[in-house]
């Protein structure tokens, strides 16, 4: 007989952006939090800035994934509107002030453990933006997907400064396969 837990443990997800398994299985978690935000707007909010290499997964995730033009999703964050430590409170407000009770998917890249570098998460709950570079900003999200694109440690700055561009855009582009995905096979099951 299993034992009955009172408490729910967050359990995050995770898939490296070359291992199809692990991507599917994210693009599956996705799609699940995605139907049970019915009726609301979701919004994939993608933070960084296009000042540095390493932390600029958000925006341009945002500009490939707005370029599809998704049905149902709104972005926000982009290569030509980035959302940053300097713009993000401001940011919430207006989201806050255009959408009622809005679903939103926050995005970022991290710094991991090298046997991390690659990989994709998606958890439940909100993303603390900027914790790596010792930001103090507000905590966003119903749910959040990280993509830890260097090694954490001394000089975080200058890590995310020295990021392999081409990690990053692979890892972009499993992060547009994935909500696409989502986004057609949600399509599908409503029909």
């Amino acid at each position: 007989m299993k034992p009955l837990y009172l408490f729910r443990e967050k359990q995050d997800i995770r898939g490296h952006y070359q291992d199809e398994l692990g991507l599917a299985n994210l693009q599956k978690k996705l799609s699940k939090y995605i139907l049970a935000a019915e009726g609301k707007q979701v919004i994939l909010l993608c933070i960084g800035t296009d000042r540095s290499t390493g932390d600029s997964l958000g925006p341009l995730t945002g500009t490939k994934i707005k370029e599809k033009c998704i049905p149902g999703l709104c972005v926000i964050g982009t290569l030509e509107n980035p959302v940053h430590a300097e713009n993000l409170r401001s940011t919430l407000k207006e989201i806050y002030k255009a959408y009622s009770n809005p679903y939103i998917v926050a995005l970022d890249a991290c710094l991991g453990r090298l046997d991390s570098v690659g990989y994709i998460t998606l958890a439940e709950g909100p993303l603390k933006p900027g914790t790596a570079v010792k930001k103090d900003l507000p905590a966003v999200g119903d749910i959040h997907l990280t993509g830890i694109v260097n090694v954490d440690g001394l000089m975080q700055y200058v890590v995310l400064q020295n990021t392999r561009l081409n990690l990053v855009w692979q890892m972009s582009e499993a992060i547009c396969r994935i909500f696409y995905r989502t986004y057609l096979g949600n399509v599908a099951v409503k029909r």
